[in-house]
């Protein structure tokens, strides 16, 4: 490890500590409702005596807005909260930040497995299951790959071979594989007015398990098996003025923190998040940025803090963000005709780590919208680290890592402006930042560039007349990123 690498690491590993032992400073107007591990739910939740214990009873219980939800530190709470309209979600009493992990149980339960085949040494969990992205072993010290075959002309195909039919025993090649089966429902009318049969994968699709474990049951191998299943941990969709703070949110295989619409006033703040996304989305195998797959191949889940739609005064800050499939923070639509504004969003002093793109954004123009646009964007103070280095990178569009990720899209934007980041290595380009219009741009000040030699910066500009090129992180780098970026006092370095 050179000096930078050193430098790096210290910094991040002191902003991690102190996002993890942040106090718990919350303002609360209304009245405020206690959950632990201890409670009751019939309880009224008023007090800590008096706490409530599951997240159905905070998903559906009778908030006001202005009243705030309290968690108790060092409990562990599993499934889904509905978020209501101007609620506080975050902790209390003393401890680590309370866990909120997306699958029903640990399934490091030698009950719940039993050998399926032998001389392959696969092993089928007995109960039902919905998808799952990946399986984490011992919190981290290990993870699965995923196999999704494709769904053609009614039958599981190779994906990368798709005249080939998908054979469990013979696609299971590594200790640890992972597949999931379910085709018990079938719809034909995925999407743009195409019409071929895929398996429905949604809430209620519980499917089959099924896992390769070379050392005999995968329970008596590890201490813990979480599975990142799919449902969202934090289910916003459209609510306006949702803050969610101190929390840590882990093994989901949705989005941690899932919005939709037009959301005014989302607050994401002091949390922790990893272990993000990999399920199915669906079977359509239509979208353009995925040219791997043909019809009834797979796009996938998820993101860890996600708006997709219009928002208004969105804010994630003091976030420790790590291991997504997709993208660690992201607001994003394709507007389909329809007028969106992206306006006052602000990602400040987060470390994102390991995901694929640490920050993504995208406004896509289409079906005749010529007014929608992105502004008052800052990106500043952050820590952005490996895009493309963690277990997303299992995915079949491999070519597509950054540690900001825009797309090639219209992109219109104002007041748009990145600084003071820290850009820490990616497996492809470092920065995807291309608009159709040069003014749509990001102004780029006082950052930090830190890559293999030889390694991509990536591209930015406008793409109105063609795509800009892909820029190298060569001998020619300051002249570069001062030139093209227009990032004057950016710090460069080398590792070599």
């Amino acid at each position: 490890m050179n000096n930078i690498e050193e430098r790096i690491e210290k910094t991040t590993q002191k902003r991690i500590a102190d996002i993890r032992a942040y106090a718990d400073m919350l303002k609360i107007s209304g009245n405020t409702y206690y959950v632990s591990n201890d409670g009751n739910d019939e309880n009224d939740g008023l007090s800590p005596e008096t706490a409530w214990k599951s997240l159905d009873k905070v998903s559906f219980a009778a908030l006001c807005a202005g009243d705030g939800v309290l968690f108790k530190r060092g409990d562990l709470f599993r499934g889904t909260v509905k978020t209501r309209a101007g609620i506080s979600y975050g902790a209390y009493g003393n401890g680590e930040k309370p866990r909120f992990y997306g699958w029903d149980k640990d399934l490091a339960d030698p009950s719940l497995w039993e050998i399926a085949d032998a001389e392959h040494s696969i092993w089928h969990c007995k109960e039902k299951i919905l998808d799952v992205g990946t399986l984490v072993f011992d919190h981290g010290k290990a993870h699965s790959r995923k196999l999704i075959p494709s769904y053609a002309d009614g039958k599981f195909v190779c994906r990368d071979d798709e005249s080939r039919l998908f054979v469990m025993a013979e696609e299971m090649t590594r200790d640890l594989d992972l597949y999931w089966h379910y085709d018990e429902r079938l719809t034909t009318t995925p999407s743009k007015n195409l019409s071929f049969p895929i398996p429905i994968v949604d809430d209620q699709s519980f499917g089959d398990l099924f896992l390769r474990s070379d050392r005999g049951n995968p329970a008596l191998c590890f201490d813990s098996i979480e599975a990142l299943t799919k449902r969202p941990m934090f289910l916003v969709g459209g609510n306006a003025d949702v803050k969610i703070d101190n929390l840590c949110m882990k093994y989901i295989g949705h989005h941690a923190v899932c919005a939709g619409g037009h959301v005014k006033g989302l607050h994401v703040t002091n949390c922790e998040i990893g272990w993000i996304g990999g399920t199915i989305q669906h079977y359509f195998g239509t979208d353009p940025n995925y040219p791997q797959g043909s019809r009834g191949s797979v796009t996938r889940f998820g993101n860890a803090i996600e708006i997709y739609g219009g928002c208004e005064d969105y804010l994630v800050e003091n976030c420790y963000i790590y291991q997504v499939y997709d993208a660690g923070i992201t607001h994003q639509i394709t507007t389909w005709g329809k007028e969106y504004s992206l306006s006052d969003i602000k990602y400040l002093n987060n470390v994102v780590e390991d995901c694929v793109y640490a920050i993504e954004y995208f406004l896509e123009m289409n079906e005749g919208d010529t007014t929608s646009i992105m502004k008052n964007i800052l990106i500043s103070k952050n820590i952005l680290r490996r895009s493309g280095y963690g277990w997303g990178q299992q995915r079949h569009n491999v070519n597509t890592p950054a540690l900001i990720k825009g797309w090639s899209y219209e992109n219109r934007a104002t007041d748009f402006l990145i600084e003071d980041n820290i850009f820490d290595r990616s497996a492809y380009r470092m920065l995807h930042l291309v608009a159709k219009e040069p003014e749509s741009c990001p102004v780029m000040s006082k950052n930090i560039y830190v890559q293999h030699r030889g390694g991509m910066l990536g591209q930015y500009g406008a793409n109105a007349k063609k795509e800009p090129p892909i820029m190298l992180f060569d001998d020619n780098i300051e002249q570069t990123v001062k030139e093209q970026f227009g990032d004057s006092e950016a710090q460069i370095y080398f590792l070599d």
